[in-house]
């Protein structure tokens, strides 16, 4: 659990483009996203690793709630884990985020109290299932980055 503490601690700045790249190390994971909801109820893209495949990048800049994964996690006020997107058949995620390899992801909300501001999304390329204490702890993370984010 100091782990955990540790990384809460590190995720007090302002700096998204930091936190995202704390999360990432300490998850161990290849690419990630955060994205804000702005004034047309939509997410928009904030914060990106690199690595991410230009047609994914480019789907992933402006998302609807309740599509794909980032948009599910924002609608749902809840963790989206797919060990595969590839596998998915959901109809809401789009095309280009199937169109790479396969893909281990997970994506939860950035809360504020709760109201959902945002959400933060880690990947690895190939299959990797995140365990409950991850999605707990990934969270806890998104609640201090969208304190971060005011």
């Amino acid at each position: 659990m100091a782990q955990g503490m540790d990384l809460l601690e590190a995720l007090k700045t302002k700096d998204l483009d930091q936190a995202l790249k704390t999360v990432i190390a300490h998850f161990k994971c290849e690419i990630g996203t955060i994205h804000k909801i702005e004034s047309d109820g939509k997410l928009h893209l904030r914060a990106h690793t690199a690595g991410i495949p230009d047609p994914i990048l480019e789907a992933s800049k402006v998302i609807p709630l309740g599509k794909g994964i980032a948009g599910r996690a924002a609608q749902n006020k809840k963790p989206t884990n797919m060990k595969s997107l590839q596998a998915d058949t959901d109809p809401r995620i789009p095309i280009a985020a199937k169109a790479d390899d396969t893909i281990g992801a997970v994506c939860v909300p950035l809360l504020d109290g709760d109201k959902v501001v945002g959400t933060i999304g880690i990947a690895v390329k190939g299959e990797r299932a995140f365990s409950p204490g991850e999605e707990e702890l990934l969270t806890s993370a998104g609640r201090v980055i969208a304190q971060q984010m005011g």
